[in-house]
């Protein structure tokens, strides 16, 4: 893909968001929450993944 695609994705994107944000705040709060808990689920599953696996 090139660059000019990325930046276009990019734009469409952050575009997105920022209309999510202006129409619906509470919601948009919301997602990112939840968006960040399920990456702090994943890399604490995947800490204990490697410390059980280390402790054998």
């Amino acid at each position: 893909m090139g660059s000019k695609a990325k930046k276009v994705i990019l734009f469409i994107v952050l575009a997105f968001f920022v209309y999510a944000v202006f129409t619906s705040p509470t919601k948009a709060a919301d997602i990112v929450g939840n968006l960040w808990g399920v990456i702090v689920d994943g890399f604490n599953s995947i800490l204990t993944f490697f410390n059980s696996l280390l402790n054998r």
